[in-house]
Formats: structure tokens, sequence, C-alpha cells
């Protein structure tokens, strides 16, 4: 799955898309975690003001976990 997959408020999916550009640019470990806790918190957020469905958050999570063990193999390689 991927973040274009997820139906999104108009607003926020260009966010959505950056902190996905984020995770998979990720030029170092530390970097990568950066990202995905921003990714993270950005989720947590939507989700705490109802601003998005929890199924939609837990797409978005899914989408961003899945992202990061990807970059993170990665750069271990």
């Amino acid at each position: 799955m991927s973040i274009d997959q997820i139906s999104l408020p108009k607003g926020v999916a260009p966010h959505a898309t950056k902190l996905f550009d984020a995770i998979t640019g990720a030029a170092t470990p530390e970097e990568l975690n950066r990202a995905g806790g921003k990714a993270e918190g950005f989720v947590l957020g939507l989700e705490s003001t109802k601003a998005i469905k929890s199924q939609v958050a837990e797409s978005l999570y899914v989408v961003y976990d899945d992202a990061a063990a990807h970059r993170a193999g990665e750069l271990q390689a």
C-alpha cells in the first residue's frame, strides 16, 4: 500500500506524502529515526483531533512503518 491509495483530506495529503518521502529518502539511521518519529506524531495528531478516522490512521501507520523498515534495510546494506 502507498500513501496515494489512502483517502486523505485535501490539506493532509501533501504533508503525508512529504513525510513519506522523508522516510524513504533518509540518508542515515538517525535521519530515518527522526523522519519516522515525525510521521508517527503527525498521524497521532490527526487521529487525536479526529481529522481522520481510526482505520485511515492505521493505514498511515502501516505505510510509514513499512517504508521505514524497508529503508532501514537499505541503509544497513
